[in-house]
């Protein structure tokens, strides 16, 4: 064999050191399946700088897809975001690992009551990482020109009330939100799976669609903002946005939220492992680094999203902090219910009884 000039040599070690240096990049990879828009940009930055790894994203539009792709098979992710009905389907699929939570000392930072609920009972799984409820927002100078006190579902589904409002109204396109707001304004419990009390609830949705405007999940935001509709069944988050882009703009009036009188939902989203994940040493460490208060505050400061972090609070802005459909006092959170996965059966009643509905 030819010997190799010290030149060449050179040149080979370095091209080795690059070809070696961009495999350990590689496999300092985490990778995170998440919603849009659900990480703030300098946090995703400061923990790459604090493991000296790469954060790759991906993103899904709702939790069915998210099941969806997994179940087709979809590998390479460690951590997914389910919503607390989602998380029951992947736990009964057996599809994430036991969390080591000795490796997650900033447990200590969580609300007790956002750590074990009815979807993972022992913590075993999850670690909650921020939720959204299901609340009304509403253009405050409109509603009040058109003499309306706006406390409860009643604005949104007594007919008495929208003739005043005829066409300012919209409500989620989803028929798992809607009608839980529905069986609450009739006194049910939200995640209720009675067919009586579920086609009580689709006659009331049924009785205030020709009020509405339209079944709107995607633009009700800009819509409040610039005044085309007054009133809006949304996300807490959502709201808060409007509020933010009505005063960016300077518009002669202001987009709040309430929880009604009746209650709403609360969505817990959570972190977890996927049982094939390729670094849950990783994994492990960005689910604590999330639990630090500064971190999970820069979150909601950005979404407006509620947070289970009891050291977050201190680094959220006091505006954000004061409301109660971002962060439910003890009194609001008894009116919040939690919806739970559907088996086949109920999943069925309830796309008939939504089809139905929107047919009329």
């Amino acid at each position: 064999m030819r010997k190799m000039s010290g030149r060449w040599m050179s040149v080979l070690s370095l091209t080795v050191l690059l070809l070696t240096a961009g495999v350990a990049r590689a496999e300092g990879s985490l990778h995170l399946y998440n919603w849009n828009n659900y990480l703030a940009p300098e946090t995703a930055k400061a923990f790459e700088e604090r493991c000296q790894c790469r954060l790759v994203q991906s993103y899904y539009g709702d939790n069915e897809e998210m099941l969806a792709k997994l179940v087709a098979g979809a590998k390479g992710y460690d951590i997914v975001v389910p919503t607390g009905y989602a998380l029951q389907a992947l736990i009964r699929q057996k599809a994430l690992q036991p969390l080591d939570l000795a490796k997650l000392p900033n447990l200590k930072n969580m609300d007790p009551a956002y750590i074990k609920t009815k979807f993972d009972p022992e913590g075993t799984y999850s670690v909650p990482y921020a939720y959204t409820t299901t609340v009304i927002g509403y253009n405050r100078q409109a509603m009040e020109k058109a003499g309306i006190q706006v406390d409860g579902w009643d604005a949104i589904f007594d007919p008495r009330i929208l003739e005043k409002i005829k066409g300012k109204i919209t409500v989620l396109d989803s028929s798992v939100e809607l009608m839980a707001a529905a069986l609450k304004y009739l006194g049910y419990p939200a995640s209720d799976l009675d067919e009586a009390h579920l086609k009580q609830a689709a006659d009331v949705i049924g009785k205030a669609k020709p009020y509405w405007a339209a079944f709107n999940a995607s633009s009700y935001i800009k819509e409040l903002t610039v005044g085309n509709i007054w009133i809006a069944h949304g996300y807490s988050n959502d709201f808060y946005q409007a509020g933010q882009d009505a005063r960016a703009a300077a518009r002669p009036f202001e987009i709040v939220s309430i929880v009604p009188k009746q209650g709403a939902t609360l969505s817990l989203d959570s972190l977890v492992l996927l049982k094939d994940a390729p670094r849950p040493d990783l994994a492990l460490q960005f689910m604590n680094f999330m639990m630090e208060g500064k971190n999970a505050a820069q979150l909601v400061n950005m979404t407006g999203s509620g947070s289970p972090n009891l050291a977050a609070r201190a680094f959220v802005k006091p505006a954000v902090l004061s409301m109660p459909s971002i962060f439910p006092d003890a009194s609001t959170r008894r009116r919040l219910d939690m919806l739970s996965d559907l088996n086949g059966k109920q999943r069925r009643t309830l796309t008939r009884l939504w089809t139905q509905v929107r047919a009329q």
